[in-house]
């Protein structure tokens, strides 16, 4: 055990949630480093295979995260704490020669260094996230990751554009590699911090049951007994997948359509940054459940009203009552609001509640791997079927679809995972588990 292992074993909670908090940051925000700063660009007047070169570069890195999410069923659930560091500093590294092959290989050609950029880094988000889950206030530790998942793809834009008037003479093909080589020594920095977080304690086992790696039959064995609840969960985010990346890949196409003439580049981040600091606030205090069961309605419900702030706003846009700096804003903020409490709260509370011999992480990357095909699905569907609608107009569409699909799968979620939970022991005072309401628990 090293000096900080300990000094964070023994430190007051505050200390200890605020180094996991930026070691996670840290790390997942490098992380988009490698994998977003390409889709800045436009790839103007390149075309292959009849779509936009643009296109196709985000259909191949997609592809690549989406196969990584596939492996990542298997790698990261079945992952071992001694496993961890190496794994991920590979990943990293392998990603960033991609960036290289990219910027080396001259078009068309290159667009398969971008699949192979994508293949690794699906699986960065299963290993950070091995580090946080199982703990009493897991929500407030996994923080760290929601807010470099929202706030990190609008910051590396404008870096981006700001690197790109500084230095001219990078080319489109070039600035993926050497924004990834501005960050790789933070990345490192930040994976150290992560390695010196202490085991979860007997408290936090006891809360929210022991994390171990699974064997192939726990996977079937939890599908097989919660598969009509996990089924909805997954389309649910697949869809918010799917409106998550779209909205992404293409938010310099869509602000260009929209804005009514010239806008500024900051308002990349700034829309994502002010999103950051509401779902912080929402997510973080789903901690303060102790019951499961009551921080299981507490996600839901937070998850509903995402939505309708989703939905509502793009009506309110398409009717012209708000503008598009309020629309972007409300749509983004609400889709977080969605999204992240699937990652850092939902999964948690379930494998709480029934005491299942899982990890988050292979819930998670069952639904990542087809939320990522139904990005490219949607991609693709666009090109074929909608090329001379505008990105905003698809948008729009697909969030009106989302509302009323979400909202529907959701209840019906809410209602399948209570009835297993057992209507009887819904106000019981069974959880936590006998002997923990004698024991103080002190953040």
């Amino acid at each position: 055990m090293t000096m900080f292992t300990k000094r964070l074993q023994n430190s007051n909670g505050i200390f200890f949630v605020l180094w996991c908090l930026t070691a996670s940051f840290g790390t997942y925000f490098c992380m988009y480093a490698f994998r977003k700063p390409f889709n800045t660009g436009l790839y103007a007047n390149l075309e292959l295979f009849g779509l936009g070169y643009k296109t196709v570069l985000i259909i191949a890195q997609v592809l690549g995260y989406m196969v990584s999410k596939f492996i990542g069923i298997k790698v990261i659930s079945e992952l071992k704490p001694s496993q961890r560091i190496p794994l991920i500093g590979g990943l990293i590294l392998f990603a960033e020669l991609a960036l290289l092959g990219f910027a080396l290989v001259p078009y068309p050609y290159n667009f398969i260094f971008l699949f192979l950029n994508g293949l690794p880094l699906g699986m960065v988000w299963g290993v950070i996230f091995s580090f946080l889950e199982g703990r009493r206030f897991t929500e407030i530790l996994a923080m760290g990751l929601s807010i470099s998942i929202i706030a990190a793809s609008g910051v590396l834009k404008t870096i981006y554009l700001e690197i790109q008037e500084l230095l001219p003479f990078i080319t489109e093909f070039w600035m993926p590699f050497a924004v990834g080589l501005l960050f790789m020594p933070l990345f490192f920095l930040f994976v150290w911090m992560l390695s010196v977080i202490p085991a979860p304690t007997e408290t936090d086992k006891l809360l929210r049951v022991e994390r171990q790696p699974m064997t192939p039959a726990d996977k079937s064995s939890i599908v097989r007994n919660y598969w009509p609840g996990l089924l909805c969960i997954l389309l649910i985010y697949c869809l918010l997948t799917t409106m998550r990346d779209f909205r992404d890949n293409f938010s310099v196409e869509i602000w260009n359509e929209i804005a009514g003439g010239p806008w500024s580049r900051n308002i990349l981040a700034q829309t994502e940054l002010i999103s950051t600091a509401v779902v912080i606030v929402c997510v973080g205090a789903l901690s303060a459940f102790r019951s499961n069961i009551r921080g299981l309605w507490a996600t839901l419900a937070l998850m509903a009203c995402g939505i309708l702030m989703s939905g509502g706003s793009t009506l309110l846009f398409h009717q012209h009552v708000i503008g598009p700096f309020s629309w972007m804003l409300s749509l983004g903020t609400g889709l977080f609001l969605a999204y992240i409490p699937i990652q850092v709260a939902l999964f948690e509370r379930l494998i709480g509640m029934f005491k299942m011999k899982a990890n988050a992480g292979f819930f998670v990357y069952g639904c990542d791997a087809l939320g990522y095909l139904g990005s490219v699905g949607l991609l693709l569907y666009r090109e074929f079927f909608m090329k001379d609608l505008r990105w905003s107009r698809v948008l729009m569409q697909f969030s009106y679809l989302l509302c009323f699909a979400c909202l529907a799968l959701l209840c019906i979620a809410f209602v399948y995972f209570n009835r297993k939970y057992g209507i009887s022991r819904l106000w019981s005072k069974e959880e936590p588990a006998a002997g923990m309401q004698k024991m103080s628990v002190h953040l």
